[in-house]
Formats: structure tokens, C-alpha cells, sequence
């Protein structure tokens, strides 16, 4: 199903009967998530791929990302989430050519409390809402473009965890040939 890749379960399409939407054939997968952090408030390191790692994002030329214009439009999103959630802070990213890689710092607003969502995990909202509008622009632009189902998160522990997660983000590009990511 193609047409819904990067997209929350039936934001463009609509829901098929309860009978219809889980096939017998559909593989169990495990959870990902930690089950002792309910993903609401703290650090995280974030990375997205894009489906089959493509590179959508641009290239690295020279040791410089540049970026294509859904690269661009990621970038920006990324640099804008804040505005779109309050409770959300991105203080360092890196876009590279078939993934993204972020800090997102997730707190209770003291301005609005109550306004994490408490069904699903406010990671996940964030994740799926950034996706989405990567994924709109592109369709309403003749883009083609896709993510990856799942990404990947790590709950940030201390100083030190930051810190070594913040040096790899920053260099990133520098070890782009070197990266578990690169094709």
C-alpha cells in the first residue's frame, strides 16, 4: 500500500471495515519501545530512513549536504516542529541524503498543561505528524518520495549520552562514507 507510506493509519484513505484492516497474513511485529518509559516527556535521539533508503533528501558534495527541495522542505519542518507542538524543542538535527537524525526534547508546557496526548505516546504523535507533512508537500507536488514504516529512538541518559549523541549528529556528514546508511 504505497499510497499511505509515511502517513498515521487512515489519514488519506478511508477505514476499511474492522474485519478487513488486519489481515491473518501480516507478520507480528515486536514493540520497539522501551516498557519501562511511556515516551511523554525527556531526550530522544530520533532517526527516520527513507523507504528503502533512498536518497531523497539531496547529496553530499565536497563534505557539504545539499539538500533537494523535499530535502529542503524537511530541514525546514524539522527547524519549525515547535510551532506545531509546544511541548517540543529540536535543538540539534542533521538532514542527510535518506535519513534524518534529531534531538527532540519533549517537556510539559507550563503555559498549557495537559496538552501532551496521553493515548498515544507524544513521541510517536510527533514522529507521525512530521512524517506526514514531509509526505503532504511532496504528494501535492508531484514529489516521489516515501519513509520508512518504523523509526528508530533512543531515550537520552545524562550529559555524557547527549554529548556523544550530539558530536555524531554535528559530524555526520564529515563520516557520510562511513555510515551504516550510506549506499
Amino acid at each position: 500500500m504505497i499510497d499511505n507510506v509515511g502517513m498515521h493509519p487512515g489519514a488519506s484513505v478511508e477505514k476499511e471495515p474492522a474485519e478487513k484492516a488486519l489481515p491473518d497474513k501480516l507478520p507480528h511485529r515486536k514493540n520497539t519501545c522501551a516498557e519501562f518509559h511511556d515516551y511523554s516527556g525527556g531526550n530522544y535521539f530520533v532517526t527516520i530512513c527513507t523507504r528503502d533508503k533512498e536518497q531523497y533528501f539531496g547529496r553530499i558534495l565536497n563534505g557539504e549536504m545539499r539538500h533537494s527541495v523535499i530535502g529542503e522542505v524537511a530541514y525546514k519542518a524539522l527547524e519549525s516542529l515547535h510551532t506545531h507542538y509546544s511541548y517540543v524543542e529540536v535543538p540539534l538535527f542533521v538532514v542527510m541524503p535518506n535519513h534524518i537524525h534529531a534531538i527532540i526534547t519533549i517537556r510539559e508546557s507550563i503555559d498549557a498543561p495537559g496538552c501532551i496526548p496521553t493515548v498515544r505516546t507524544a513521541l510517536g504523535v510527533i514522529i507521525g505528524g512530521y512524517k506526514q507533512s514531509v509526505t503532504r508537500y511532496a504528494r501535492r507536488n508531484g514529489i516521489v518520495f516515501g519513509w520508512q514504516i518504523r523509526y528508530h529512538d533512543h531515550i537520552i541518559r545524562g550529559a555524557r549520552d547527549g554529548n556523544m549523541i550530539s558530536e555524531y549528529i554535528k559530524n555526520n556528514v564529515v563520516h557520510w562514507e562511513n555510515d551504516c546508511f550510506y549506499k
